[in-house]
């Protein structure tokens, strides 16, 4: 069990001065760290060691900060993710705080500052055992995704698709979430691997290809001819369902 008032904190971060830095006034603060200087050791030590709060730089080695957190977002809603960046303006901004972000701090700051908004995320997280209790009704509407006939349910990991029941994968879940969430977005290949497995974008696999080729058995009235789950030349996948509305649209 964790002392009280300890927390784990992360800190993805490539520029080792300051990772240093930070972790030391951290250290100050009774916090326990660890420091990752790439995406992909970024990811293995956030599974691993199941931090309280990250800290994470968007310009990485590797798989970059914004396909972290989509990743982390994917199977964790509640973690408090902070974003340090020399990235200011105002659009990179808005995509991390649709990406999921908690808050957002841009380089160069001042570690007063970055000490104080660190506790407010601390301070703000949920907490197991103080967690609101929903009602059996309401954790269906947040986690069911209905389309077509076929839905998904990402709490059980179950779905209903052309050939009937499903039991889903983690992967397969991590991967659906990612379509639901980018509804009408192409996603591609790079995308896909930096996100579902936290491969970098360059590596050559097709893993993405067979998962594809799954869901369409899955989900679609006739696979070879996909209505859903379509491919767009040379770039990647689209999820979609045209006009058709959504039983139940996931809280994300």
């Amino acid at each position: 069990m964790r002392a009280s008032g300890k927390k784990r904190i992360l800190i993805i971060e490539d520029e080792h001065h300051i990772a240093e830095g930070l972790a030391l006034n951290l250290s100050l603060k009774g916090h326990a760290t660890r420091i990752a200087a790439s995406g992909g050791e970024g990811l293995q030590q956030w599974k691993a060691w199941q931090p309280d709060l990250i800290v994470l730089d968007i310009m990485l080695p590797g798989i970059d900060g914004m396909s972290i957190l989509r990743n982390i977002r994917l199977e964790d809603d509640h973690l408090p993710v902070l974003i340090l960046s020399a990235k200011s303006d105002a659009e990179d901004k808005v995509k991390g705080f649709s990406f999921g972000v908690d808050d957002y701090l841009a380089k160069p700051f001042h570690l007063e500052e970055f000490l104080l908004r660190v506790e407010r995320l601390l301070f703000r997280a949920p907490h197991s055992d103080s967690k609101a209790v929903l009602d059996r009704d309401d954790q269906e509407k947040r986690h069911v995704y209905a389309f077509g006939g076929n839905w998904i349910d990402f709490r059980t990991a179950t779905a209903y698709g052309q050939r009937g029941n499903i039991d889903l994968t983690e992967l397969e879940v991590k991967l659906l979430k990612l379509f639901v969430t980018s509804r009408g977005k192409t996603v591609s290949r790079g995308q896909l691997l930096e996100i579902g497995w936290g491969y970098d974008r360059r590596t050559q696999t097709r893993t993405v290809d067979n998962f594809i080729v799954r869901f369409r058995k899955y989900f679609e009235p006739d696979p070879k001819h996909p209505i859903y789950f379509r491919s767009v030349r040379s770039v990647g996948y689209v999820f979609d369902h045209g006009h058709q509305q959504a039983d139940h649209t996931m809280d994300l």
